[in-house]
């Protein structure tokens, strides 16, 4: 059960309204990065979990994405106040000249939201991850948007949102340290092979760059993976044939 409380939850203000701007915003309302997903997909990803812990946490950060939509969404309808009589603004964001004013479900090029923008799949660890993608996105996006912005309280609205993104990522995180599987790569039931710890130098030139990505003691270095192949086929050929 819901209830509406007619209250935003950061103060939207905006002085200097700017069409052209709210097309930017759209990106948040109905594009990929935006509220409607992120509040959509971690809604979806709580009936999918036994943990009664993160299945609260996921439905309290759902909620709180749809109170962010909201923000979003009076931000646009205060930057087109008027798209309908000012034709110099008209011809500056023709999209809200023909659809009206106030959001849309599209993103600032005008495609329409899609579910197919949810990332969920039905395991915790999975999902988790990916939401931390998710709030990556929203966070660069609203770091896009800021740099953009002129208006006074439109900073101020999306510096709350942006802050936001890092707080769940944040929480996310911790979730998933709770699990045992934040720096874990190995999820699921079912083991790797034996080429789990093993990193193919695939470039054909140039110096080869090392990093922990690819150094012992985690990784086996193959410097020619060609070359490894033909002895490995070699000798399982010389064991077949034994």
């Amino acid at each position: 059960m819901f209830f509406h409380r007619k209250d935003l939850i950061v103060p939207v203000e905006v002085k200097n309204p700017d069409p052209a701007y709210a097309q930017f915003l759209l990106q948040q309302f109905g594009g990929a990065t935006g509220e409607l997903t992120a509040a959509l997909q971690y809604w979806v990803q709580s009936f999918h979990c036994d943990n009664i812990g993160i299945r609260d946490m996921l439905q309290d950060i759902a909620l709180e994405e749809f109170s962010h939509l909201e923000v979003v969404g009076k931000l646009i309808e205060q930057h087109t106040k008027g798209v309908d009589k000012i034709e110099a603004d008209a011809y500056r964001s023709p999209l809200f000249a023909l659809r009206g004013r106030g959001p849309h479900f599209i993103d600032d090029s005008g495609n329409s939201w899609t579910s197919s923008y949810i990332n969920e799949g039905g395991d915790v660890v999975r999902d988790l991850r990916a939401d931390i993608a998710a709030e990556g996105g929203a966070r660069q996006t609203y770091e896009e948007l800021l740099k953009r912005a002129k208006d006074d309280g439109t900073k101020r609205a999306l510096h709350h949102l942006l802050t936001r993104e890092i707080s769940h990522t944040k929480m996310f995180m911790k979730a998933l340290d709770s699990l045992g599987k934040l720096t874990e790569p190995a999820f699921g039931n079912v083991k790797p092979d034996e080429t789990v710890n093993i990193y193919y130098h695939m470039s054909s030139n140039g110096a080869p760059q090392r990093g922990p990505w690819n150094q012992e003691p985690e990784f086996t270095y193959i410097a020619d993976p060609v070359k490894e192949a033909g002895h490995l086929e070699h000798a399982g050929h010389a064991r077949r044939s034994g």
